[in-house]
């Protein structure tokens, strides 16, 4: 099994000092902002975007101020995100424990979003890194749109396997793609290379999407049952689409409507895990994951082979053979 702790070394040193740094980046000598910001800081997860970041930079060539920038940058747009999400879905809870507006209320959630938002901005701004601004900005509008455009297709409770593809693209594979693609400009990457790099990102965030959609029809944690949270929370995600597509109309129609009635119980999860397997969506959902991981590998192994390679090739095996 992949362990993240080895994909670090080749930029080991790199991301103890870029934890420094962005401590510092997102401080405020607002009493408030610093006990969030604290609060939010203990629980930071994986790190897996700045990592593509400082893995990129070093592939490409060398870790640099800008590479720090970048980092920076996406990281403090992708929590303000996550605390922005947590808001719209109402979500008591973040990685296990309480979530900002749980805490705080939702309209200190909003605002300590919207600091971390300008921050990120004026840090570029004052590095005078307007490439990256430039890379990071295009992102975030592109997650804005992915999302609006899955509030307005769930409405129906119908989406085809296009527009889920596009709603993906926007919301999860753009913001993997600006780390890729501002690691290579931060290391002086010419505009081709940017652009494939970017490609690259793309690739990785479509399979890293998938492979989330998964989690919800596979067996998970003690009692061993599908989670079934997208099911339970109307989200058509690849495996029900495409088996959705495959059933007659009859069973299409019927079976939208008991995911509509479906009041969160887990009879009505099993059922349709149990038509999403028999129909092969499930098998599909991972045959595509595989397609787009392979897209990425051939773009990846475009370039020379070294430690910060074979890093990012290890990285993106994470992130469809994780298990959370």
């Amino acid at each position: 099994m992949i362990k993240l702790e080895d994909i670090r070394k080749p930029v080991g040193l790199e991301m103890k000092e870029f934890d420094k740094r962005f401590k510092l980046a997102a401080s405020s000598h607002i009493p408030l902002l610093t006990v969030v910001t604290r609060y939010v800081l203990r629980r930071k997860g994986k790190q897996m975007r700045p990592l593509f970041v400082f893995l990129t930079s070093k592939m490409i060539g060398e870790v640099t101020e800008s590479t720090y920038t970048a980092a920076s940058l996406i990281e403090l747009m992708h929590t303000a995100t996550l605390v922005h999400d947590d808001v719209v879905d109402e979500s008591n809870e973040r990685r296990g424990v309480f979530s900002v507006n749980a805490l705080w209320r939702s309209k200190v959630a909003v605002l300590f979003g919207d600091y971390l938002l300008a921050r990120g901005l004026l840090l570029a701004v004052e590095k005078k890194d307007y490439d990256l601004l430039e890379i990071v900005s295009n992102a975030s509008r592109e997650m804005s749109e992915g999302e609006l455009l899955q509030i307005q297709k769930s409405r129906s409770l119908n989406i085809d396997i296009e527009t889920y593809y596009e709603v993906i693209r926007k919301k999860t594979a753009s913001l993997i793609a600006s780390c890729t693609a501002s690691g290579a400009k931060a290391a002086n990457a010419d505009k081709e290379v940017v652009d494939r790099i970017h490609e690259m990102g793309i690739q990785i965030g479509m399979a890293f999407q998938i492979k989330d959609d998964l989690f919800d029809y596979q067996p998970h944690g003690l009692i061993g049952k599908p989670t079934g949270n997208d099911i339970k929370e109307k989200k058509f995600t690849l495996p029900l689409i495409y088996a959705l597509h495959q059933s007659d109309p009859g069973n299409r129609k019927a079976m939208i409507r008991k995911i509509k009635r479906g009041n969160r119980s887990q009879q009505v999860v099993n059922e349709v895990v149990q038509f999403v397997t028999d129909l092969g969506g499930i098998d599909f959902a991972m045959k595509m994951m595989q397609e787009y991981k392979a897209n990425a590998m051939e773009i990846l192994h475009s370039f020379p082979e070294s430690p910060a390679r074979d890093s990012l090739r290890d990285l993106v095996e994470f992130t469809v053979s994780r298990n959370k």
